[in-house]
């Protein structure tokens, strides 16, 4: 199989297009009749999955993939965990299980971009649902120690009470954009226009 387009953007770290590649490169040998399964990314398929937070197709390819290629690939197996972990909500458990395997050099790049991602999500899931918020907690969902932690969202513009050991946190502003249909500013016009005269 030629995975020269997977390659490509895997070196460019266009991880947004790993999934959908991978899954025209499946269909394509499968159309063709071509055996891929004992060659297949299997690993780097399903981390695409979750780098576009797509848990169901992660799920899916895991169910589809054979199960002597599940007991021959640690890997595999090291990162379905990470899929278990998402699926329960575990948030803390996703980083442990993303520490817990040495992980392959082809696979590292798009790991610690999805580990990246990951922490985003859950603080934006933290602002969105918390004023305050223990630091202990916000540890937990970061996926940091706690030091890590103050420091990561005291720089977002958080609010750290040592006494209580809690977070205040920053609501990031809203900010709408109002777009000018220039059709709705004629209609407008004429609109004012009738009411003048």
């Amino acid at each position: 199989m030629d995975f020269a387009r997977l390659t490509e953007a895997l070196d460019s770290k266009s991880y947004e297009k790993i999934a959908d590649i991978c899954d025209e490169l499946m269909l394509q040998a499968a159309a063709e009749g071509i055996a891929y399964q004992d060659e297949w990314p299997y690993t780097i398929h399903f981390l695409g999955y979750l780098y576009v937070d797509d848990i169901n197709s992660a799920r899916f390819l895991w169910k589809a993939i054979p199960s002597t290629i599940k007991e021959n690939r640690p890997e595999l197996v090291a990162v379905w965990k990470i899929g278990q972990k998402l699926w329960i909500r575990d948030y803390g458990g996703v980083y442990e299980a993303i520490d817990g395997f040495d992980w392959c050099q082809e696979v590292r790049g798009l790991l610690a971009a999805f580990s990246d991602l990951y922490r985003k999500r859950m603080f934006q899931l933290l602002v969105s649902a918390y004023s305050t918020i223990s630091i202990h907690d916000t540890a937990h969902f970061l996926g940091m120690n706690e030091e890590e932690a103050k420091n990561y969202v005291t720089a977002q513009g958080w609010i750290v009470d040592v006494a209580s050991q809690m977070f205040t946190v920053k609501k990031q502003q809203i900010v709408t954009e109002q777009k000018l249909d220039s059709s709705k500013l004629q209609r407008l016009t004429e609109y004012v226009f009738h009411l003048e005269h």
